[in-house]
């Protein structure tokens, strides 16, 4: 299995428009981050977690020519709204499945109620397979793919685990119970977003925690802000088992 970090950065990216921050205006490459978005490729399949409006550029960037599917962590806008970039795949491959809470799936509905529809429809629109999910495992092709349910500042937000490798981002609170689906798992992903608390994101202090609850061999940071600090400075206070995950990252499990 190879994951590519598509995006590892909040919702306003970095660098923000206009800002002046020291982060923003950085010249590491690592310090420049797209919309927070991984692709999960196994034997000949290719999975995306979310399409926030960074999509077209981060499949051209990775060079990717057909997905299998797009599977939905949550509703807000820098993970959805790259949704209408998956013309090309569908013109080209068909009806694209999509994967989520039904809650999310209504939502999309409702922004992109062109794609969804069934009478006079748009003919330059995708048409997609919907596939509603709930806390119970699924199956993509030959792999199990288990939800882990958490809380985003009051807003429910799946996690999922993929065999030997976990992806959770936008979490504030996940439970015990949810705790124990990824308990020990090798490789993990879990949002990090600043050094002071918010009220909807593990800052940095909770997310070290939470790795130690879950006591993986290997942990990468994503849904980084600026406010988190420059990528190397950050890389060199963490955990020897802990990593920044930046764009264009790729691992192999």
């Amino acid at each position: 299995m190879k994951i590519t970090f598509l995006g590892t950065g909040t919702s306003q990216g970095i660098p923000i428009i206009g800002s002046k921050h020291p982060v923003c205006l950085s010249t590491n490459p690592k310090d420049k981050r797209l919309r927070v978005s991984i692709l999960v490729a196994w034997d000949d399949y290719r999975y995306v977690v979310d399409c926030g409006p960074d999509f077209r550029y981060q499949m051209l960037r990775a060079d990717v020519d057909r997905i299998d599917g797009i599977l939905f962590t949550h509703e807000h806008a820098d993970h959805v709204m790259g949704f209408d970039d998956i013309r090309p795949f569908y013109f080209r491959q068909g009806d694209i499945p999509i994967y989520g809470h039904p809650r999310v799936i209504e939502s999309l509905k409702t922004r992109f109620d062109y794609v969804f529809a069934t009478e006079n429809k748009y003919p330059g629109a995708p048409t997609v397979s919907i596939n509603e999910i709930s806390n119970t495992p699924f199956h993509l092709h030959n792999l199990e793919v288990i939800p882990v349910n958490g809380d985003h500042g009051g807003l429910q937000v799946f996690g999922f685990r993929f065999g030997d490798f976990a992806y959770l981002t936008d979490m504030k609170m996940v439970g015990d119970e949810e705790i124990e689906k990824i308990k020990n798992v090798p490789f993990l992903v879990v949002n990090a977003l600043r050094i002071e608390p918010h009220r909807s994101h593990f800052n940095l202090e909770e997310a070290l925690a939470f790795i130690e609850k879950v006591n993986p061999k290997k942990a990468f940071l994503t849904h980084i802000s600026h406010l988190l600090g420059f990528h190397d400075e950050v890389e060199k206070k963490l955990p020897e088992h802990v990593s920044l995950a930046y764009d264009t990252l790729e691992i192999t499990i």
